[in-house]
């Protein structure tokens, strides 16, 4: 059994009578099981990592900046910050900064004006094109295609700049109305789950309602409405709750202890993330790619986050947390939890941004 107490510094965990410190900004304890199984670490291990990426996450502005127009992206790796930057000038400044520098040919600006050349195309994207995005680690922009077809090979051609071509297995699909633990009806039939709570309501995929929905709990007593929803295109809506609910910065732990949200602070590429879902409970993994396009066959989606955690139905909608940080709500993806599996999320902060919402944090 273990317990974790406040000490002067941090925290300290008891495991078997032994008192272990932690660092201050060690991870919540109901995101320990799941990281511990899902990343192979043990319970420090994982105290440790979740410590080192909230610090670094935090120099990501400063590294920037002082890269200036040579800056290339920031992403973790085990913990610690690496930068690309394309003028080696700039190395000592990042290094300064509490970055570590790699010179590569393109910066990040040059990458993102590349895939919003792409998204631009998007309707003219081959069916065997699942998705594209900018992977500052390989310093590309990377279309992910079913397979290399005539067809794939001349979209691909018809825009300059870093683009390459990765086949996959994957076809993503959403993940929505199904039966769930902490799940919410739309118009008395389809269950999606909810993400986080905002200031009168809370968020959630917006494939999963559109304007003027009626909502229920899961008790089935009357929650809200739809307030707004965006899909395709993005996936992210908000339902306006009725004064019989009251929104709480709270994310369900499924028996491992809630989590209380402390705000919405983006975490990299690299860095570790955990998803709460009603269908499957807690499973964690790595940020794989920010800002990535994928092409459901209900439409394309932009700027969603991919990560190599699972989902599986039901689990639409769901909270994504990094730390206490929230990070977005589950719209879709491949594979399950029995087998393994890739599953993006739209970001928290664009939602809020686009509704003017302000998230409830504890």
């Amino acid at each position: 059994m273990r317990k974790t107490i406040a000490v002067a510094g941090g925290l300290a965990t008891i495991a078997a009578g032994v008192l272990v410190s932690m660092p201050a900004n060690a991870a919540p304890e109901a995101l320990v099981p799941a990281m511990q199984r899902d990343l192979g670490l043990s319970a420090e291990q994982v105290h440790s990592l979740v410590a080192k990426e909230n610090s670094a996450r935090e120099l990501i502005p400063a590294v920037s900046e002082a890269a200036g127009s040579a800056f290339a992206g920031a992403w973790l790796d085990n913990g610690a910050l690496r930068v690309g930057v394309t003028d080696a000038a700039a190395v000592d400044a990042v290094e300064a900064a509490g970055g570590s520098a790699t010179v590569v040919p393109h910066s990040a600006s040059t990458l993102d004006s590349t895939k919003a050349a792409i998204d631009a195309k998007a309707e003219d994207a081959p069916a065997e094109v699942t998705g594209w995005y900018v992977d500052l680690r390989s310093n590309t922009v990377v279309v992910k295609a079913l397979s290399t077809t005539p067809a794939v090979s001349s979209f691909v051609d018809s825009f300059s700049g870093p683009v390459e071509v990765a086949t996959t297995t994957e076809k993503p699909r959403l993940f929505a109305n199904v039966v769930g633990g902490d799940a919410y009806y739309i118009n008395s039939a389809g269950r999606c789950s909810v993400g986080f709570s905002v200031d009168g309501g809370f968020v959630t995929a917006g494939h999963c309602g559109t304007p003027g929905d009626s909502v229920s709990g899961s008790d089935q007593s009357a929650m809200g409405a739809f307030e707004g929803s965006s899909f395709p295109g993005d996936d992210y809506g908000w339902v306006a709750t009725n004064s019989s609910w009251t929104p709480s910065p709270v994310v369900n732990g499924y028996g491992n202890g809630d989590v209380t949200v402390t705000g919405s602070s983006e975490t990299a590429v690299g860095g570790s993330i955990c998803r709460s879902g009603s269908t499957t409970g807690w499973h964690c993994g790595t940020v794989e790619s920010l800002n990535e396009t994928v092409n459901y066959a209900e439409g394309t989606v932009t700027g969603l986050t991919r990560t190599d955690v699972c989902a599986e139905p039901g689990d639409s909608g769901g909270s994504w947390v990094s730390g206490t940080e929230a990070q977005g709500v589950t719209s879709g993806g491949s594979g399950n939890c029995s087998s393994g599996g890739t599953t993006y999320f739209q970001p928290v902060n664009e939602i809020l941004s686009a509704y003017g919402l302000s998230l409830v944090t504890g």
